[in-house]
């Protein structure tokens, strides 16, 4: 643990809040952080980590609250401020050039150009590449290596020293050991102590609380944009962190209108189904009219699960609609075998932006709305209507484009899509992201009445209280493999965070 009652804060965020359209992100939250500490912060997805990193780090700006660094207010515009007070982020998504080698990676940040055309002084790429890496224990890292070539964990390594190749004050990591093994992580966390020893204060987000609780010196918990508590991570357990971060109770969130019986027929079924080392035997079944959710944290095999189910990803294993075998190698083959898809990346995946309303309503059964080749127009404005009228989707009208609409229109009419193409399943991907609560309500409506007219469905979701308000069942994966299956009846925050980080097991038979 380190001693910070004598020392001074480098770091003061006061009060500060951000909003976003529908959503407030950050409400008055506050944080202190020392030089040589190592600080945790951590909460549920949602819960405003990184919005208040990507505010420090320059590349958000805060609606109202104060920065202030080493004792002077500071304003962080853009990100080439926050470098030049000393503060480096390391991004989950790693912001390297794969075409470029380690010594020219780790140089980014420091080779800037000065007035007139100069030349890249290579020499001094290597040498300032060579003293990084040494402080990393990575000496015998061939510095001419496009890191493209390289593993995770050595990539991961090269951004640090990216990272730390200024002269670093502050260090922000978000989820730096995600796609880590157990030995790279303890290569990491040593890395990290002997940046503390150094002076450098280092800011930790990571829903590993095993981890948090063995690396961190303090823990900050965030809820609902809001700070919860401060804390020595010496005084803390797993179990009160969940209980922190949870902090609410759920069973009056999201709660449907009304109740209806999943039927016997089975409409989707799952059996054995792995893929690469990120799924290990996956089964599961969805009936007629039932709801079934998928949690686990980033990481845990959600994404790569909805991308196999949908003809995005190789698999092995066997998937079954409605009894009958299928194999689905794309997306059009799971479309003909009675599937459909709402994204989760709406505006990169799901919405064509420049198009239509209609056009994107029935994009993805053209054969509805054609005949010999030839699109029908009566035939498209007759099927956009239907669904525009159906999903309440507010609209000036259908030729209006899709870039035009709000969140919550935007992801109704992706929603209209998958409807049109008459699914036995319909698979949701995060449907609620960064759309307002009014949008929300409106869509768990529909999804009551799709499921009370026997559509099974599957709600793939980083949002607890939105699963446990609308699913029949609960799946949680963990590191590929599902830890836990809750009823209805037995689902809550606490044991399914607990199955989604590893700490316990929680099978029903399905």
């Amino acid at each position: 643990m380190t001693d910070t009652s004598n020392r001074a804060p480098l770091i003061q965020l006061n009060a500060i809040t951000k909003g976003f359209p529908g959503v407030q992100a950050l409400n008055g939250v506050s944080l202190v952080v020392y030089p040589g500490e190592i600080h945790a912060i951590i909460g549920e997805n949602g819960a405003g980590k990184s919005t208040l990193m990507n505010i420090l780090a320059g590349e958000l700006q805060p609606d109202s609250g104060e920065i202030i660094f080493q004792g002077q207010a500071v304003h962080i515009p853009h990100p080439n401020v926050s470098q030049q007070l000393g503060i480096s982020v390391v991004y989950q998504e790693l912001a390297l050039c794969p075409n470029l080698s380690v010594a020219e990676n780790i140089s980014l940040n420091t080779a800037r150009a000065g007035f007139g055309l100069q030349f890249v002084n290579r020499r001094q790429f290597i040498a300032t590449a060579r003293t990084v890496l040494s402080q990393l224990g990575m000496d015998t890292l061939n510095l001419r290596q496009p890191v493209g070539t390289m593993t995770v964990a050595q990539q991961q390594m090269v951004e640090i020293g990216k990272a730390i190749s200024t002269d670093v004050k502050a260090l922000i990591l978000d989820e730096p050991n995600s796609a880590l093994t157990q030995e790279e992580t303890e290569h990491l966390f040593a890395v990290l102590r002997n940046l503390r020893a150094a002076g450098v204060a280092i800011i930790y987000i990571s829903h590993r609380l095993e981890e948090v609780l063995s690396l961190a010196d303090r823990i900050t918990v965030l809820r609902d944009g809001q700070w919860v508590e401060t804390m020595a991570a010496q005084t803390a357990t797993v179990d009160y962190l969940i209980a922190r971060m949870v902090g609410r109770e759920v069973d009056v969130l999201f709660r449907p209108q009304g109740q209806h019986a999943a039927q016997e027929q089975i409409s989707f079924e799952v059996k054995q189904l792995s893929s690469a080392n990120l799924l290990r035997d996956i089964s599961f079944k969805v009936h007629a009219g039932e709801i079934v959710g998928v949690a686990g944290l980033p990481g845990a095999g959600k994404d790569e699960l909805v991308e196999c189910c949908f003809g995005l990803r190789p698999y092995t294993g066997h998937l079954e609609v409605k009894g009958q075998p299928v194999k689905i190698d794309e997306p059009d083959q799971a479309i003909k075998h009675g599937l459909a898809l709402i994204p989760a990346d709406r505006r990169g995946a799901g919405a064509m932006l420049v198009l239509s309303v209609q056009d994107n309503i029935v994009a993805a059964n053209l054969s509805q709305v054609s005949r010999a080749g030839l699109l029908r127009q009566p035939a498209i404005r007759a099927v956009s209507r239907q669904y525009v009228d159906q999903l309440d989707i507010r609209i000036a009208g259908l030729a209006q484009k899709m870039g035009t609409l709000s969140g919550g229109n935007q992801q109704k009419v992706i929603l209209a899509r998958g409807l049109a193409t008459n699914p036995a399943v319909l698979i949701l991907h995060e449907p609620t992201r960064g759309i307002d609560v009014g949008a929300k309500a409106e869509i768990y409506t529909i999804l009551q009445e799709l499921a009370a007219a026997g559509v099974a469905i599957l709600i793939v979701s980083s949002e607890l209280p939105e699963l446990i308000g609308q699913c029949d069942r609960i799946l949680v994966l963990y590191q590929g493999t599902i830890t836990g299956h809750f009823q209805r009846s037995n689902a809550a925050e606490e044991p399914i965070l607990a199955c989604a980080m590893g700490q316990n097991i929680h099978l029903n038979s399905a």
